[in-house]
């Protein structure tokens, strides 16, 4: 089971390598399939993203495929958003927190399957 548990590792951590989403389909087999509290899986997913995250920037800054500008914006509104956040999820029901959570991948899974690029 470990090998399994390693590959499905390797497999999302090379997803996400390439940004498309690795930590979510982590998330998803250690709740769905390993059998691991949602709360720990978030653990997980934050420790693993720590590892994934860097390799992933350091491509994109030298491919030259990151806006600055952008970036200082969802850091400070992250940060600002972060902390009420947390505050007000740490005594939420975990069932909820779940149905939400699957709400809003199912959310952005529609919306990038009905994207369409503008023509420039």
């Amino acid at each position: 089971m470990m090998v399994i548990h390693f590959l499905i590792g390797l497999a999302t951590g090379i997803i996400s390598g390439f940004g498309i989403g690795g930590g979510s389909l982590l998330v998803l087999y250690l709740t769905a399939f390993a059998g691991v509290a949602q709360q720990e899986a978030g653990g997980i997913n934050l420790l693993y993203f720590i590892g994934c995250a860097p390799a992933a920037l350091i491509g994109h800054i030298r491919h030259k495929a990151v806006e600055w500008k952008a970036v200082l914006w969802c850091v400070v509104a992250g940060v600002t958003a972060a902390i009420p956040t947390a505050l007000l999820t740490a005594d939420m029901d975990t069932d909820l927190l779940r149905r939400l959570f699957g709400g809003l991948l199912l959310y952005v899974g529609v919306r990038e399957l009905l994207y369409k690029e503008n023509n420039r």
